[in-house]
């Protein structure tokens, strides 16, 4: 595509690499992200780039998300508190960030008439066993006392208020990621769970397993990640409605720490510890998620095209080029 972008936490993993995608695609780019979770050194190699301007700031600041949005042709909001410990950490901040952040970008989105996309998360569908899970799926939650669920609720609502803009008119559309890991993968927030492995491992470190390591998932890679968000932006027949957008290459834990381990070439070892040793008492964790991809296959033509084990062999290369991923991992 071409014309003008904004992209709330272009900084970040996803974010970032999506910056990348479209400046490739010569479209001109605006940045804002307070650097929270994102990096500036993620978007270093745009340095000088006269098509890419980069904004320090929040999405909670209504009057600059209104000044931004101004003037775009599509917005892709990316910007949200992330990363399941830190949302436990902090429930409040993720609330009022992933809420009231989304209806600031809806809300100038409608009001200057630009194309959207709304980054969600395959942590809406909870803990249902009604795998692989469709959009129209149920959703099933803990309790409100459980900090667990926090970012599910607080997405979810991020979706209601999505639709309730399509009904008054805005062309938007929503997209679930499923697990999304590459280069510049942080343990903060996307791809945690790789990035903590790979940093375990290339440290020589034991690589954690959080309860049996027998519940599963389905990681997808960024570029992946990225296309389907781009298609989604730009097929009039997605306009209106949620994509899953994600692998359906399903995984254990246990072994994924096992593929990690056997391609960084790695001996330490794998241990297992209860949640409670990393995110506090109370957790809550899903056995299985697997995205249902038909309804992105027939609106977007969209498949995965990287198999888990070269996207592992690509984001691990990038982990020993950066080695102080390794040394910040505990």
């Amino acid at each position: 595509m071409t014309g003008r972008a904004l992209v709330t936490g272009g900084a970040g993993v996803i974010g970032s690499h999506l910056v990348d995608a479209l400046l490739d695609d010569r479209t001109r780019v605006t940045v804002l992200d307070d650097l929270s979770t994102g990096k500036a050194a993620n978007l270093e190699a745009h340095q000088g780039n006269a098509d890419l301007t980069i904004v320090r700031g929040d999405v909670l600041d209504g009057g600059l998300v209104e000044d931004l949005v101004a003037g775009q042709d599509v917005v892709y909001h990316l910007a949200a508190a992330v990363g399941v410990k830190h949302i436990v950490a902090d429930p409040l901040r993720a609330i009022l960030t992933n809420v009231r952040g989304t209806e600031h970008v809806l809300a100038a989105a409608h009001r200057h008439g630009a194309r959207t996309v709304i980054a969600s998360t395959s942590e809406i569908y909870g803990k249902s066993g009604h795998a692989p899970f469709r959009e129209d799926g149920d959703r099933v939650l803990g309790a409100t006392s459980v900090h667990r669920w926090a970012y599910s609720t607080a997405k979810a609502i991020d979706e209601h208020l999505a639709f309730a803009y399509a009904a008054k008119g805005l062309r938007v559309t929503i997209v679930r990621y499923f697990n999304s890991y590459g280069p510049r993968i942080d343990e903060r927030g996307y791809g945690s769970v790789i990035a903590r492995f790979a940093g375990q491992a290339l440290a020589g470190r034991p690589l954690t397993v959080h309860g049996d390591g027998q519940q599963t998932r389905c990681f997808t890679y960024v570029s992946d990640t990225v296309r389907g968000t781009i298609l989604a932006a730009e097929r009039d027949a997605a306009i209106g409605t949620v994509l899953n957008i994600g692998s359906t290459e399903e995984i254990a834990i246990s072994d994924l720490a096992g593929l990690v381990r056997e391609v960084s070439g790695s001996r330490s070892e794998i241990v297992l510890e209860p949640y409670e040793s990393y995110y506090g008492v109370g957790f809550e964790d899903t056995r299985r998620r697997v995205p249902d991809v038909r309804r992105a296959q027939e609106i977007l033509g969209f498949a995965t095209t990287v198999p888990l084990r070269s996207g592992l062999d690509m984001t691990i290369d990038w982990c020993r080029r950066n080695y102080q991923l390794a040394e910040a991992v505990t």
